[in-house]
């Protein structure tokens, strides 16, 4: 049975887990949609209700009934790599590759149905509460009386991007800014706005869920500090433990979204309170790997090489089916 990783031709964290499949001696094809059609081939065929899929890249052929599991790391665009690259092209290509992926019964670190709605930020917000998290009172609007309101009842606030910064080259940097209540609010109309309450915090901290498995890490923040992801606060990333409270909440978290791997993000304030700031699906891990020595990409590795579900089970149970999060357990 043979593991598929969908990700781009250069990227250091797959290296990573592909170096721990091939320690185990699990086979595995790493591929990138950006080359079909062209550098690759596809095929599927659905008659009498029997489905046949062949995948065909760097010499190999790769058949569907085959398939252990699919990681989906950092894939590139249907069909960008096409001599002809269009908008149609690649959704023709893009309906077709994961179409026949998706008529598998291969396990996916993320189902991409499934990380289409975790990383919409909003619906983040609402599964965090569902799922016991400390979260900041938030606000997503475009009315500039509505964010006046809310800054003048919360004092301090942050102003930060729902979506993350634009694909742009060369790339923007959209840091979290903190703003007060005396600000200009007027340029909110142009665009939905996300405010948040501002956590004065002593650390940030990443929290990697894989497949059931969580590895925690902390870094001290500098006075003041307001988006670690920007600037230095002269600490390093330490592995730390997780509260029961937390634990708890990212089970009932990766449970109500139905993903297998998540980076969470936390603010960690001066009573220990680990407050939600997001879950990237998709989040880096190799950073938080090579200074803290955690075990992420052989837990990674692990979780791939795993035995597939039975056939007889459908290909989204546990892992591309969403259950709602207003329903009771």
């Amino acid at each position: 049975m043979t593991v598929l990783i969908l990700t781009c031709q250069q990227d250091v964290t797959t290296d990573m887990v592909v170096a721990k499949l091939h320690e185990r001696g699990v086979p595995l094809v790493r591929f990138d949609p950006a080359d079909l059609p062209g550098e690759a081939d596809m095929s599927a065929e659905y008659v009498r209700g029997d489905f046949e899929g062949y995948l065909s890249t760097d010499g190999r052929l790769l058949s569907m009934s085959g398939l252990r599991s699919i990681w989906v790391r950092r894939p590139g665009e249907p069909a960008a790599h096409a001599e002809e690259p269009s908008e149609w092209l690649s959704a023709e290509s893009g309906q077709a590759l994961y179409g026949m992926l998706y008529s598998t019964t291969a396990r996916w670190m993320n189902h991409p149905c499934v990380a289409a709605q975790a990383r919409c930020k909003p619906w983040q917000l609402r599964v965090a509460h569902r799922s016991g998290f400390a979260v900041p009172p938030t606000l997503i609007t475009t009315f500039p009386r509505v964010a006046r309101q809310f800054a003048e009842q919360y004092k301090e606030i942050v102003v930060k991007s729902a979506a993350g910064p634009p694909s742009t080259d060369p790339p923007v940097a959209l840091p979290t800014t903190r703003i007060g209540p005396d600000a200009d609010f007027s340029g909110v109309a142009a665009g939905p706005t996300l405010l948040q309450q501002y956590v004065p915090k002593l650390a940030d901290i990443r929290l990697t869920f894989v497949g059931g498995r969580m590895f925690a890490a902390r870094k001290d923040s500098a006075s003041g500090q307001v988006d670690g992801r920007y600037g230095t606060s002269g600490h390093a990333w330490e592995p730390t433990d997780v509260p029961d409270r937390v634990a708890r909440a990212v089970r009932e978290y990766a449970d109500l979204s139905g993903i297998a791997y998540g980076a969470f993000d936390f603010a960690e304030d001066a009573d220990d309170v680990w407050w939600f700031l997001e879950c990237n699906q998709g989040g880096q891990f190799g950073f938080i790997e090579l200074e803290t020595g955690q075990p992420i990409a052989e837990a990674v590795a692990t979780w791939l090489a795993a035995t597939p579900p039975s056939t007889a089970r459908a290909p989204w149970a546990g892992y591309g089916w969403v259950r709602d999060v207003d329903a009771g357990p």
